[in-house]
């Protein structure tokens, strides 16, 4: 067992107790959060493997809460979207922390055995397998930490509760000497702000990783002996005199002719450099190719500070924007950078239309604004058959929400549940970041009035030794050969979200502050690139329902739902609208028009409105007695119609006049202190209803 203190937490590891045949295991909890993490690890590589196959699951149990999961399925199944945007922030620190020679199969597990809502397992997730790695056997470059950091009042606070993070909720992950991961939401915070809480966050790591260090020391398994070198290094010498050719695939600035000018280069490697076609030579030079490919385009930006497509390290690609492209959405929107290009729609609804979720740390919520990003295999130009989405889709798209959701309105000036959709149709870096750019255009297309516009952008970074580079909006090619892959959301006011990967061993604070400043540079100029195209929200759709607000006491709010909700369903069925009821008494009405609504309002208000003296209703016969009769003026409310007030003359009996069953005028002639009704029929002769 052992322990380490992180601001006011302790947080505690158990060792050797749990999962012993796993090449490591720990026990992590805090509070009566207990996060059980395992790590194992094939023995060797498969034959010819050139890459490095980690999986990284995340999985939260219902039982940690307590709680048998919903539905019909009685069991965990597949990862819900919480699950699986752990699970990639997990992965994302541990990756780069490994030995490149290192290619075994390797698979961490982390599992929610016990949760409390006061302290969020996902930072004790990852913490839990950096540990489980170090005291394994498996070669692993550790250690590496995560915390989470709210921002409340002006002070930070180390794992806020889930809801109460106030201006921020950072997730970040790091080793000792640099940031490795950060995942940010933000209300509009400052870069200063911004890199004060991760230096905060830092800092406050430093027992975790003493703590693992120390335990490695104590029980950690001798590491295996990587040996060899990669297939590349064996013929890369081979290729090493082709760089002038690679250099000139590299700068032709169109991708698909790019991308079939490198296709050419490494046919052209293969046959020449291996007439016999020998397999294993074939796949030591196709690793080799990738490895030229690599450092060329390196040493491109750091020696002759050259990128791709031949734009300075600061210049942003051509930008278009449009609105209005789609007929019978509510709002739409197209943004075009390069040649990237996302497609955003909206969607409006009422609050039928909310999502409802569940998870261990929250049970049956809502969620009234829904991002979803696609991207189909076209926007980069691929025939393959279309899946559900992947980790990749629900990452980007958890991010884009992100950005968006700081700018939305309260729900009390615009009461609306807002589904906004992001089609990627073309791809070249960051179609997250177009995806926000697209999506604040379309929310404003629907007369959505949000805060304040905010855009997106994605950073770069090619780093060796102490020479680097910082690139504003990169290309695909920049972030799959380059060291970083840096997304900064915002607006005029400051940051709404953050996300950044690191394929090295960690990112300095200079660094890190020069990028911020260099994304704010070009975050601006992309945003008056929207307000050009459109700064005010647009008037309402023809084709999105019309959500019209009155208020009734909160005593009448029974009898507007009325027995087994009969009174509100047969409002909903005559009058063809949605009518949603709050506890305070606000009610909603969404309609297909103005005329609608106002049908729905004055019913509405002649259920709950308190009768008067002088209202003339048409009622219901509801019971016949000797004295008179009981008529329903509306479901739960009645009165007493008295047999001297059925006509202008004596009557003998009831029935003579009215029957069970029947529809009656009737004048509201009396009402006592203790509510009784008094009724006249023959005050009402000749009338028509009021109420």
């Amino acid at each position: 067992m052992k322990e380490a203190k992180v601001g006011d937490k302790t947080i505690c590891f158990e060792f050797q107790k749990f999962a012993k045949q796993a090449n490591g295991s720990v026990m992590v909890s805090c509070g009566d959060t207990q996060v059980l993490v395992t790590v194992c690890a094939s023995e060797t590589p498969k034959e010819g493997q050139d890459f490095f196959p980690l999986s990284v699951d995340y999985i939260e149990k219902f039982y940690a809460a307590g709680r048998i999961p919903g539905g019909f399925v009685k069991r965990e199944t597949k990862p819900s979207e919480a699950e699986v945007l752990t699970a990639r922030v997990i992965d994302r620190p541990l990756r780069p922390s490994f030995p490149e020679e290192y290619l075994c199969e390797t698979q961490v597990v982390c599992t929610v055995m016990s949760v409390d809502p006061l302290h969020h397992p996902a930072p004790l997730a990852l913490v839990g397998a950096s540990t489980a790695l170090m005291i394994s056997d498996i070669p692993f470059n550790g250690p590496v930490a995560s915390i989470r950091i709210g921002k409340k009042d002006g002070q930070l606070v180390i794992d806020p509760v889930l809801g109460e993070e106030g201006d921020l909720d950072l997730n970040i992950a790091a080793n000792p000497d640099a940031v490795l991961m950060v995942e940010a939401a933000a209300n509009f915070l400052s870069e200063d702000e911004m890199i004060e809480a991760i230096t905060f966050a830092h800092d406050a790591m430093k027992p975790l990783f003493d703590m693992q260090l120390e335990v490695q020391k104590e029980i950690g398994k001798t590491k295996r002996t990587l040996t060899g070198h990669s297939l590349a290094d064996t013929v890369y010498s081979e290729v090493q005199h082709l760089e002038g050719l690679a250099r000139d695939a590299l700068q032709v600035r169109e991708k698909q002719a790019r991308v079939k000018g490198l296709r050419a280069l490494k046919e052209k490697i293969i046959s020449d450099l291996n007439p016999d076609g020998d397999s294993a030579r074939a796949k030591a030079l196709a690793a080799a190719y990738e490895k030229l490919i690599y450092v060329s385009m390196r040493q491109m930006i750091l020696e002759d500070r050259k990128r791709i497509d031949g734009r300075s390290f600061t210049d942003i690609r051509q930008i278009t924007c449009e609105t209005k492209l789609l007929k019978r959405t509510h709002g739409s929107a197209l943004f075009t950078r390069g040649e990237t290009q996302a497609l955003a729609t909206v969607t409006l609804g009422s609050a039928d239309d909310e999502q409802r979720m569940d998870s261990i740390l929250q049970a049956n919520f809502k969620k009234s604004f829904m991002l979803h990003y696609n991207f189909p295999p076209y926007s980069v130009g691929e025939a393959k058959p279309l899946r559900a989405p992947g980790r990749r889709e629900v990452g980007h798209g958890a991010l884009a929400y992100k950005a968006l959701e700081a700018i939305l309105p309260e729900s009390n000036k615009f009461n609306y549940t807002i589904r906004l959709v992001s089609e990627v149709l073309e791809s070249n870096g960051s179609s997250s970041m177009a995806t926000v750019c697209a999506g604040t255009m379309a929310l404003l297309d629907a007369g959505v009035p949000i805060k304040q516009p905010v855009a997106g952008i994605a950073m770069g970074l090619v780093m060796e030794g102490d020479k680097y580079a910082v690139l504003s909006d990169i290309l695909g090619d920049e972030d799959h050969l380059g060291d970083m892959d840096f997304k900064v959301t915002g607006g005029e006011e400051g940051i709404t979200a953050l996300q950044m990967d690191i394929k090295i061993s960690g990112l300095n604070k200079k660094i890190l502050a020069e990028a911020l400043a260099q994304a704010k540079e070009g975050r601006q100029f992309i945003l008056k690139k929207l307000v050009a195209t459109i700064n005010e929200p647009a008037e309402l759709s023809q084709f999105a329902p019309q959500i019209f607000e009155i208020k009734i006491k909160e005593d009448k709010i029974r009898d507007l739902i009325g027995p087994g909700g009969k009174t509100i369903k047969k409002l909903v069925a005559d009058l063809q609208v949605k009518i949603d009821i709050s506890d305070n008494g606000i009610v909603n009405i969404m309609a297909p028009d103005g005329a609608s609504a106002e049908r729905a309002k004055q019913a509405i208000r002649a259920i709950t409105a308190d009768p008067e003296v002088g209202a003339i209703y048409l009622g219901t016969i509801k019971k016949v007695v000797d004295f008179g009769a009981f008529v329903e003026l509306r479901p739960g409310l009645e009165g007493l119609l008295h047999i001297s007030q059925l006509e202008n003359r004596k009557v003998d009996r009831v029935t003579d006049i009215v029957n069970e069953g029947e529809q009656v005028l009737v004048k509201v002639i009396d009402v006592d202190r203790q509510g009784k009704i008094k009724l006249s029929r023959k005050d009402a002769l000749g009338k028509r209803p009021t109420v």
